[in-house]
């Protein structure tokens, strides 16, 4: 479910111009984990701020976030892609 909803909300943002110039990348850390960085300019979100968000259980299951230069980041354990994926689209969705 949660790479549906990051390829419906990539899709929400493709008018044309946008996916030219912006988009998401996700690449892997060596600790193991993965991190994200999705662009928030020219969307709803671009101007808003968000401090570092941590969800820490156990050395393979964490979650990171906050914006900086106005990309959402994610940091995150091996298995919590899905989770981070969703915790963004639900973020982004809400007012």
């Amino acid at each position: 479910m949660s790479l549906s909803a990051l390829e419906r909300w990539y899709t929400s943002q493709c008018n044309g111009e946008w996916e030219h110039s912006y988009g998401v990348k996700l690449n892997t850390l060596d600790n193991p984990g993965w991190r994200v960085e999705i662009d928030l300019r020219d969307t709803k979100k671009e101007g808003v701020s968000l401090q570092t968000v941590k969800i820490e259980r156990t050395d393979d299951d964490w979650i990171h976030y906050w914006i900086e230069k106005r990309r959402f980041q994610i940091a995150c354990g091996p298995g919590n892609l899905s989770e981070a994926i969703e915790l963004f689209v639900g973020w982004f969705a809400s007012e």
